[in-house]
């Protein structure tokens, strides 16, 4: 019998007449494929060392023109509501505020809070970091302080709107998700319907959980800023961050990063605009003479973290990308890490058959690492997928534990789900829109599913006073 033809696509060898054929691109496989021994790699200018930040990212619904547009042109646009994990009990030491924040950063409030409470930092606490681009709602907490200093705060952007005490505080990664109710503008109304195909596509089988491009900057650097963190590469990463200009960027920024690469310190502090907070907490050391240790231990540890995520990143979304290529998504295979959508719980895949209707039924997802010491491996060829995207960006895991930068680690679901999704059309003063509200799981990002929607280059904004939604 003669042998049936075979052709390639995004590396595999695929029979068209088997079982085991990949799905066109945006269709859900019904049959699992065959395990691949190498998943197929973008090729793209984009990928640094085995990293993507969003740019050039696969999409699920490839198939379904997106519905452009743009969003943000108000912050009435983008309003966020953070969902508690749970509820104050009424007493405690720990002051929770319910606040609504317009224009301003998650960073911001706590800076703020620590001013006017007169509290270090690390007395305040946070579930997660919102977009400044919106009015966000969410909680924090202060220990020790009074309902009565809660009440004298003032900002014309930041509005406390509870109060209430607790036992414990707030810590990041406490909370259930986010409700969004989003406006995109520059749209006709009809597109909706197209809208309302999309989002009930991503509903069924899942969104791909990319991390969105406000955590990598606006000149999608913060993850090789990050990288040279871990290495504890101190010259390399002030070099990074404050260095290096570009096209495109603004001006007053390219003469700053030109002082610095001049070594006129004072010079590039001076140009810095005064939103530039990390950029210039660097250079005020730098400028008296500082050791670049010092000047990067000047930089609020938190954004120092924030590099630091970028980096895991970056190695996440390749990872995503390819498996999105390979229409893994919602596929298990061996030695994957799946976690339970309803506990968090965590386990390998030992048996990707026996699995897999937990997965259809999405109850559970296969996760991706967010590199660190303490993160838990996958295992077989899947763990091997993973080890190599680490080396490919030439930090070890020797490197990772070593760090006095480095990261615990954890792992993140390559698909979130998305609840209660609701899709209509209309017009208003400003004129027509497509109204968008959905919930999304804590840690991912509204902006990856606008992409999926609009398919355009104006979903997400990396701006550099950008936060990201957590």
């Amino acid at each position: 019998m003669p042998a049936r033809s075979v052709r390639r696509r995004g590396g595999f060898d695929i029979d068209p007449g088997s079982s085991d054929t990949l799905a066109r691109p945006g269709f859900r496989i019904r049959s699992p494929p065959s395990t691949p021994q190498r998943l197929p790699r973008a090729r793209r200018s984009d990928t640094t060392c085995g990293m993507m930040t969003t740019v050039g990212l696969s999409y699920l619904t490839e198939d379904e023109p997106g519905i452009g547009g743009t969003i943000k042109q108000r912050p009435e646009d983008f309003v966020v509501d953070e969902l508690p994990l749970y509820e104050p009990i009424g007493r405690g030491d720990h002051l929770y505020l319910f606040v609504e924040k317009r224009r301003r950063l998650t960073t911001d409030v706590v800076r703020l809070f620590a001013e006017h409470f007169d509290v270090p930092w690390e007395s305040i606490g946070y579930a997660g970091l919102k977009d400044k681009h919106a009015i966000t709602r969410q909680w924090f907490s202060v220990e020790h302080v009074t309902e009565e200093k809660a009440h004298e705060f003032q900002n014309d952007h930041i509005q406390i709107l509870d109060s209430v005490r607790h036992t414990n505080k707030l810590k990041r990664g406490h909370l259930k998700g986010n409700r969004f109710r989003i406006y995109i503008r520059d749209v006709d109304a009809i597109a909706a319907v197209r809208a309302t195909r999309i989002i009930n596509r991503l509903a069924k089988v899942g969104t791909p959980n990319f991390i969105g491009e406000q955590r990598f900057g606006y000149r999608h650097n913060n993850h090789l800023v990050g990288k040279h963190l871990l290495l504890n590469d101190l010259p390399g990463f002030l070099d990074e961050l404050l260095g290096k200009p570009i096209e495109g960027e603004a001006a007053i920024n390219q003469q700053a990063r030109q002082a610095y690469e001049a070594g006129d310190y004072a010079k590039a502090l001076e140009l810095w605009p005064t939103v530039h907070r990390f950029e210039r907490q660097a250079l005020g050391p730098l400028s008296r003479g500082a050791t670049p240790k010092k000047a990067v231990r000047s930089i609020d540890k938190p954004h120092r973290n924030f590099m630091v995520s970028a980096f895991q990143s970056a190695i996440f979304n390749q990872l995503l990308n390819d498996r999105l290529r390979a229409n893994l998504l919602d596929q298990l295979v061996v030695g994957d890490i799946a976690i339970k959508h309803d506990t968090s719980g965590r386990f390998e895949v030992l048996d990707a058959a026996v699995e897999q209707p937990r997965c259809d039924r999405f109850e559970i997802s296969p996760t991706g690492p967010m590199w660190g010491k303490e993160m838990m491996r996958a295992g077989g060829q899947v763990g091997q997928w993973e080890a190599e995207a680490l080396a490919v960006s030439h930090v070890t895991e020797e490197d990772l534990a070593s760090s006095p930068y480095g990261p615990t680690g954890a792992r993140r679901a390559f698909r979130m789900p998305i609840h209660e999704p609701q899709v209509s059309g209309g017009a208003d003063e400003h004129g027509p829109y497509v109204f968008l509200a959905f919930e999304l799981p804590r840690g991912s990002f509204a902006t990856v599913v606008l992409r999926e929607l609009m398919k355009s280059a104006t979903p997400e904004d990396a701006s550099p006073e950008s936060d990201l939604t957590g």
